[in-house]
């Protein structure tokens, strides 16, 4: 009975460590090899991760800063240059003025409003060359900007083709019926010869006016007095009808009408001229191209 027992014993135990060493189940808190592998990739993940956020926001650092310096570069070379060009190695040190009489070349600097010691870059040329042009004798006028340190100014006058007596002085009148300049005496070196001119009821205005429409034939007509004859003419007369008479050196009156035709005209007066002896007193009558008539004077 006791042997049966141990007997019965010993199989338990057996069938005890059989049992535990199919079904049992490693102990807690250790894993097996797949596991642990698993856990190490997952780690390297996280480290990889963490590292390309590091260097993406590094990269955006370097893009910021990289940024940051070429605006302030460029802001110190704008700064470096405007400093530069307002410096007197690029300021006005020398100004010329060329197509000016001596009459005007004062009067030209003076109006341009531009002085030595002044940047070149704070000139307005256009400005400069607009309140130049307001000068009553200049017809058109350009600056120009010589660097570093010089202006140059280019004039075109305005040229009298007429005088007209106002008082004690002459005023200058250009082909487009502007008042030049008021003289004490009358325009002579000029090309062609400015010619007297009068015209009944109209008195010119100051230096830079205009004349009206009525005195338009006369001006016209002392415009465009061939040479053939210019110097034979003493007076040009704006009549108020608007006809224009000549009053030559002879003295000879020539009635040429209007201002219409006038070609046609003065060939008339040159061929009357070179082949008819004409009388002081003589009025010739080219109103009518072709058609002239001569009435001779008194005496």
């Amino acid at each position: 009975m006791a042997r049966q027992d141990d007997s019965g014993a010993r199989s338990g135990r057996g069938r005890h460590r059989a049992s535990s060493a199919n079904g049992r189940s490693a102990p807690a808190g250790r894993r097996g090899p797949r596991a642990t592998e698993s856990t190490a990739s997952a780690g390297k993940v996280d480290r990889r991760l963490d590292e390309r956020r590091k260097e993406v926001t590094r990269a955006r650092r370097r893009k910021w800063w990289i940024g940051f310096l070429a605006l302030l570069g460029m802001a110190l070379v704008v700064i470096a240059g405007w400093a530069l060009l307002h410096s007197s190695l690029f300021s006005v040190r020398s100004m010329r003025v060329d197509g000016a009489t001596p009459l005007v070349h004062d009067e030209v600097l003076s109006a341009s409003g531009i002085t030595t010691g002044v940047p070149l870059v704070s000139i307005d040329t256009a400005a400069a060359a607009t309140s130049i042009n307001a000068i009553p004798l200049i017809k058109n006028a350009s600056v120009q900007l010589r660097w570093p340190s010089s202006v140059q100014i280019t004039v075109t006058m305005r040229t009298p083709v007429a005088f007209v007596p106002v008082g004690a002085k002459y005023a200058r009148i250009d082909p487009t019926g502007r008042v030049l300049a008021r003289l004490v005496n009358p325009p002579t070196k000029f090309t062609p010869k400015p010619l007297e001119m009068q015209l009944p009821g109209i008195t010119p205005g100051r230096p830079g006016s205009w004349l009206p429409d009525r005195a338009g034939a006369a001006i016209k007509v002392a415009t465009r007095i061939p040479p053939a004859f210019r110097d034979q003419v003493a007076k040009v007369i704006g009549n108020a009808d608007g006809t224009v008479t000549l009053q030559m050196t002879a003295p000879v009156t020539i009635a040429l009408g209007t201002s219409e035709k006038l070609g046609a005209k003065f060939s008339d007066i040159a061929a009357i001229i070179a082949g008819t002896s004409l009388h002081a007193g003589d009025v010739v009558d080219v109103s009518v191209p072709q058609a002239s008539t001569i009435t001779r004077g008194v005496g």
